[in-house]
């Protein structure tokens, strides 16, 4: 594989300027021979670093999604030839992989529907897309695992990560324009026009993303993980779950040991067993997600129904790592703000699943009033908005 792996720094320049040349809106047939990007034998690892240097310069997320996919499409051949290894079956990587072969033979089983529409719209035909792309939303599921199981571990171990935002604004305009879709396959009127485009962006996005998990992120992960890495990933896609594939979890460690069991906390108001005061914050109805000073994850609560997923991966992660590049200058605003005394809680509440979500950011200050770090507190209020009256006899909840 030596030849792969020579003059690495050469072939990430390479890249990097042909990428500048696409977002300046430079011919891309002669950028193509200039930065011999079809001769040169360009390697997954390489498309990390020159992505890299794209983000490092701030060339905007939009352009980046257009010029990714002209490159993905320019290096499809190349980066299909790459010797990668193989996951062990039963592995976490191998259940990536087989759930993205299930969302593409269910975009496949998609396809006649949509061409029979195209030829003779029908309320049952309507009907069965509908129920078709409800099936594809919940493939986000595979991207809440990709976001919080692989996404850290890219973060804390390659030199070159950035590509991860890129990844997760996909991520989200999938998920966003297959919500469109089915509210589009609820209206009365359809407009074909507007919804083939839609499938389109659909359909394309998702192979895009998949192409960029199996011919990049994956090949890299099996070169750089071990074996005891990959396992953790493993038990942590058990907590999530994948949307299409069950995981046979009978290779996970069991019965873990901590180092605390018989530890205590010592506090103003009382001592606690460590167990104890986990499992308070567990039965708490609420998700709390604690950001230190440093803007870094350093706990989650665990409760058995978590509003938003959390694995052990994010510990220590930047925060500004844990939410899609879009909204990221929320995140720095509120951090701003708490750190500079100006403002002490940041509340926010959305709409999710049917649910009502209140979800509340708290500077937290020692005594002295000095910033210690954000705490964030997520709650379904949905039951609460329905209240009326009193409830003072007891009457026990199921």
């Amino acid at each position: 594989m030596s030849e792969f792996t020579n003059n690495y720094e050469k072939r990430i320049d390479l890249l990097s300027k042909y990428l500048f040349g696409l977002s300046e809106g430079e011919n891309g047939l002669e950028l193509i021979k200039k930065y011999q990007i079809k001769t040169e034998n360009f390697i997954p690892g390489d498309i990390l670093g020159a992505f890299d240097i794209l983000i490092e310069n701030n060339v905007s997320m939009d352009n980046l999604k257009i010029i990714s996919n002209k490159l993905f499409n320019i290096l499809f051949e190349t980066l299909n030839n790459y010797p990668a290894l193989t996951p062990k079956q039963n592995s976490f990587l191998h259940y990536v992989i087989t759930d993205n072969l299930i969302v593409k033979q269910k975009m496949k089983n998609l396809k006649p529907h949509i061409k029979n529409i195209n030829v003779s719209m029908d309320r049952v035909g309507l009907q069965v897309l509908k129920q078709g792309f409800e099936e594809l939303l919940t493939f986000s599921k595979h991207y809440i695992v990709v976001e919080n199981i692989i996404f850290p571990y890219i973060e804390k171990n390659w030199k070159h990560h950035l590509c991860v935002k890129l990844m997760w604004s996909f991520h989200d305009d999938i998920k966003r324009n297959i919500q469109n879709m089915i509210t589009l396959l609820d209206n009365k009127t359809i407009e074909l026009k507007e919804f083939n485009e839609l499938a389109g962006i659909i359909f394309f996005n998702i192979s895009t993303i998949i192409l960029r998990e199996e011919k990049v992120i994956i090949p890299v992960l099996l070169e750089t993980a071990n074996e005891e890495n990959l396992n953790e990933m493993l038990e942590e896609a058990v907590h999530i779950g994948f949307p299409f594939v069950d995981i046979k979890n009978d290779i996970l460690s069991k019965n873990k040991k901590t180092d605390f069991e018989n530890s205590e906390i010592q506090t103003p108001t009382g001592r606690l067993k460590v167990d104890q005061f986990i499992q308070i914050f567990n039965y708490l109805p609420v998700d709390i997600t604690f950001v230190d000073e440093n803007d870094e994850v350093r706990f989650f609560s665990n409760p058995p129904h978590r509003i938003f997923p959390r694995t052990a991966s994010i510990i220590g992660r930047k925060v500004q790592f844990c939410h899609p590049p879009e909204s990221v200058h929320i995140v720095n605003k509120i951090l701003e703000d708490f750190r500079n005394g100006r403002e002490d809680s940041a509340p926010f509440w959305i709409n999710m699943h049917g649910k009502m979500i209140f979800i509340e950011y708290f500077a937290m200050r020692n005594e002295k009033g000095e910033y210690l770090g954000t705490l964030e507190v997520s709650h379904d209020v949905t039951r609460y908005r329905d209240l009326e009256g009193e409830q003072r006899i007891l009457s026990y909840q199921k």
